[in-house]
């Protein structure tokens, strides 16, 4: 045999030996790995009880119990619950199970739409794939009750102090697993290490900047918004979440305009990982049918949580909701339009309930103020508009006005920040110089948010947002 071919070999049986070695040591990385998994459910402990919000579920023998990375528990199952506390009884403190997305519930009989067949009452067997909603009902000296996000009147219409979330898996998930949506029975897990935190821009902070610790409290526990229509409102609990929309959708204007500075990431992980779970959860109910449709200030805010959690998680479903859920409804979709207005502008508010508005409910600034039937639409123009300004810069920092697919809510947000209302205000005032319930109707003006740190931020940003990522 020649030298040459003697060092063919040599080499051959050298690369032979480190496959070997190589397969060898991924066998070994595969069994670490299912023993790990297979031991991970040992190492979760076992409950008899758990208690968070002040609600605590009794099982009928000890289950395993785990966290998800938001703090919320859940159970390996099934599992039976023989009690919550405090109980459902005389229609308070109802529980619901797996979000249903229609108009009625079953947390609270002085709601408008209550329905006691939609209370969960122990003893609940759980499946894999169920989520279980327990509340806590406002005593009836408790209604003045502020929610965690201040509403500037006196009258609260919720009926829920506390909430929270328990979900049944089938096996361990890993401790940085975001808790499945409620309304999803299939249990979509997504995993905080998957976030693509790289995707937020690192802008220069603002005068007005606000503290992470508001939002971080106010966006801290589950948000239980699955009900649809005015009665929605009813089942906000207030240590929660806001109790009305428009301080839904302020939250989500100035939360996510917040995460888009450049704070440390782990100054912002908290608020991040909050925010994306409200985005889950909605995404959750979308798919199950739920919606946002447009009625005064009822369903603002939802649409950018899920599309900004679709970014940041790479589900390209989630961030385009209205592609891959034909006919699902986003209030500041159906609230915007194009047309011609008396004030000249093209960008309009199509009014309280939207393009599908009757009467004074619908589509009016194609008309002078002499021609409107009141002053409902232009109440909630100023109520509604002065939310989203906020979420409509956060949504084109980040470019994703191809992924919100409905142009007329940026232009129609463009407008309200630029153009002069003083003159139109005083042809308005001449008809119409109190809303429905007494106030100056020019209260909230245009060209302004109402809020300093966002107005701070549309000036310095929206003007300069081609190359703003990072």
């Amino acid at each position: 045999m020649t030298n040459s071919l003697k060092k063919v070999k040599k080499n051959s049986i050298l690369i032979t030996d480190k496959i070997k070695s190589y397969n060898i040591y991924i066998a070994a990385l595969l069994i670490i790995i299912l023993l790990t998994s297979c031991t991970s459910k040992e190492k979760l402990p076992l409950k008899k009880s758990i208690s968070q919000y002040g609600i605590t579920w009794t099982f009928s023998k000890s289950v395993q119990v785990g966290k998800f990375i938001t703090g919320d528990y859940y159970v390996v199952g099934p599992v039976t619950i023989i009690s919550v506390s405090p109980a459902p009884e005389n229609g308070r403190n109802g529980s619901m199970l797996n979000g249903t997305t229609c108009y009625e519930s079953g947390y609270d009989s002085r709601t408008i739409r209550y329905d006691e067949n939609l209370t969960a009452k122990p003893p609940i067997t759980m499946k894999p794939g169920y989520s279980l909603i327990s509340t806590i009902s406002l005593k009836d000296d408790e209604l003045h009750r502020q929610p965690v996000f201040p509403r500037p009147v006196s009258k609260r219409q919720t009926y829920l102090k506390s909430a929270a979330v328990l979900t049944c898996m089938s096996s361990p998930v890993s401790s940085d697993a975001l808790r499945p949506s409620y309304s999803d029975t299939v249990n979509s897990v997504y995993y905080a290490n998957n976030l693509r935190r790289n995707l937020l821009p690192k802008l220069p902070r603002v005068k007005n900047t606000p503290e992470f610790s508001k939002w971080e409290r106010i966006f801290e526990r589950p948000w239980i918004d699955h009900t649809r229509g005015w009665g929605n409102r009813q089942t906000h609990p207030t240590d929660n979440m806001p109790e009305y929309a428009i301080e839904i959708s302020k939250s989500v204007s100035e939360s996510s305009l917040l995460l888009m500075l450049d704070f440390p990431d782990e100054e912002k992980e908290k608020l991040l990982l909050s925010f994306i779970q409200y985005g889950i959860d909605l995404w959750g109910i979308a798919n199950a049918g739920g919606g946002w449709e447009a009625a005064g200030g009822y369903g603002v805010g939802r649409k950018w949580p899920i599309i900004l959690a679709g970014i940041l998680l790479g589900d390209k479903k989630m961030q385009m909701p209205d592609k891959y859920i034909p006919g699902i409804r986003f209030s500041e979709d159906e609230q915007t339009m194009y047309g011609s207005g008396w004030t000249g502008a093209k960008a309009l508010f199509a009014g309280h309930s939207g393009i599908h508005g009757k009467k004074d409910r619908g589509p009016y600034e194609h008309l002078r103020p002499s021609k409107w039937q009141s002053a409902a639409n232009e109440q909630y123009r100023r109520g509604c508009s002065v939310s989203w300004i906020g979420t409509a810069l956060a949504a084109r920092i980040m470019h994703a006005e191809n992924l919100w697919s409905h142009n007329a809510f940026f232009d129609y947000a463009d407008r309200w920040m630029t153009e002069d209302d003083a003159k139109p205000l005083t042809e308005i005032r001449k008809y119409f110089p109190k809303d429905l319930i007494g106030r100056d109707i020019g209260r909230l003006p245009q060209r302004t948010s109402g809020n300093t740190f966002i107005d701070d931020m549309w000036n310095k940003y929206r003007n300069d947002i081609t190359d703003l990522k990072n």
